[in-house]
């Protein structure tokens, strides 16, 4: 329904234009010097004013409505919820959720189906209600604009103003998700390091949460919530990753910079940066079934004892999945480099390779710099080619030849299933979710320091 009222307001958005800047070029006699703002500002005057409330009640019904049918349906049936955990109330509103809308319910009974039918009326009489009052504003903002529309109504200056309070609010919404998401990770921190100590997480060397029973009437171990070795495979795998894609990367961009034809360039660039766009599952099956049987059976024939799931194979996997992250923005940055760098080297005598060794290299730096933080975060925050190829096994180890895992497979692996969020075994996901926030942070940080230290020299 959200996609066919919005197809519908794109639609009228499209007549809006059309009519008011049909009614302005009208108005002015088809003298456009006596307008003060251009037809087609009077179009996008009329949209605004149409269109636009019509699409903020849309957005604003979307957004409020589950938190206002959900109290009112649960209400409706409290007797027979009033044994319902809290968790046993969200699966209920999803499954009636999904009888309504003809979806596979996760259980299907007579109680279910009846709040079902309860639930599609109430949503069609606040579905109505909404569409009831799109129309109204939308004809009581098409007549106002409509008469509005003027030789001396100055239809930029209301355009421009709307525009500028639109890109307002995307920065305050982009502020705000990044507020939230540290927020979110931050509350429920808090609440794991109040049932676990905060130094036995820090410090801990065993990591066994999956011996922890999630509910009372489970069967389980004593669980060990030892950060380090999660930390040491996920360093272990991004060294390695690192240890191919650095030198790979800088050098495709020094050679598609400065070496390469025209022709080779528009060549290469594009299909160097289509490694970007292969999905990282894709990356994980070529690691499990090409990369890591080839280093166990070369590990073997010399005489190693090498793990069918290792550090290695996952490393080096990763490695060629950022190298377009490392090489295209590294080639944009030493492309930005002024030629007269490179003429002045040249003119007092130097190589072509000595000049980008001493002159071009050093000027790009900063950006390297950035292109190389970029792709440690990549490779910290990858999950699907650690799985296949790296394994779960929370080893503490720097020995690439053994299977590891990372922080993000264990975020991925306490949070998969139906889970209750009140055991130490589903919020350690949140502490080590802060933890890696913290880590690439301190990363950022120390990058933007060398990045201006080194900018401040070549500016």
């Amino acid at each position: 329904m959200f996609l066919t009222l919005f197809g519908l307001i794109l639609a009228i958005a499209v007549v809006c234009f059309y009519v008011g800047r049909n009614r302005a070029v009208a108005v002015s006699g088809a003298n456009f010097s006596a307008l003060h703002s251009l037809p087609s500002y009077h179009g996008w005057w009329l949209i605004l004013m149409a269109a636009g409330p019509a699409f903020a009640v849309l957005v604003l019904w979307s957004i409020i409505s589950p938190y206002v049918l959900r109290p009112l349906m649960l209400s409706q049936f409290a007797p027979q919820l009033a044994e319902f955990s809290a968790a046993q109330l969200d699966g209920f509103w999803r499954d009636i959720q999904a009888i309504a809308g003809g979806g596979t319910p996760g259980v299907r009974d007579a109680f279910r189906e009846e709040a079902a039918t309860a639930y599609q009326s109430v949503n069609r009489m606040s579905l109505t209600g909404m569409i009831a009052l799109m129309l109204l504003l939308g004809a009581g903002g098409f007549y106002f604009a409509w008469n509005a529309i003027a030789v001396h109504f100055r239809a930029r200056h209301k355009v421009e103003a709307a525009i500028n309070v639109f890109l307002a609010a995307s920065a305050t919404v982009a502020i705000l998700t990044t507020v939230g998401i540290v927020m979110s990770l931050l509350f429920e921190s808090l609440r794991f390091f109040s049932m676990v100590n905060p130094i036995d997480f820090l410090f801990g060397t065993t990591w066994t949460p999956q011996q922890m029973a999630f509910r009372p009437d489970q069967v389980g171990g004593t669980a060990a919530f030892g950060f380090i070795p999660l930390l040491t495979g996920t360093l272990l795998i991004t060294f390695i990753a690192m240890m191919v894609a650095a030198p790979l990367g800088i050098l495709a961009a020094i050679y598609l910079s400065d070496y390469a034809s025209p022709q080779v360039r528009a060549v290469g660039k594009p299909i160097l940066e289509l490694l970007a766009g292969i999905p990282t599952v894709v990356y994980g099956f070529f690691a499990a079934l090409t990369v890591a049987p080839f280093i166990r059976n070369s590990g073997q024939a010399m005489g190693l004892d090498v793990s069918s799931e290792s550090a290695l194979a996952a490393g080096v996997v990763m490695g060629i999945m950022i190298v377009p992250f490392v090489s295209s923005l590294s080639d944009d940055v030493i492309n930005a480099v002024p030629q007269s760098l490179r003429d002045g080297s040249a003119g007092l005598g130097a190589t072509k390779s000595e000049t980008i060794r001493r002159v071009v290299l050093p000027a790009a730096l900063p950006g390297i710099v950035s292109a190389l933080v970029l792709a440690v975060s990549r490779a910290m925050g990858e999950t699907m080619i650690v799985v296949m190829a790296a394994g779960m096994a929370a080893n503490l180890t720097i020995n690439p030849l053994e299977a590891v895992t990372t922080i993000t497979v264990q975020i991925g692996t306490l949070l998969t299933g139906d889970q209750e969020f009140d055991s130490p075994k589903t919020l350690a996901a949140f502490g080590l979710g802060l933890s890696l926030f913290v880590i690439t942070l301190s990363l950022n940080l120390v990058a933007l320091r060398v990045v201006n230290k080194y900018r401040e020299q070549y500016d």
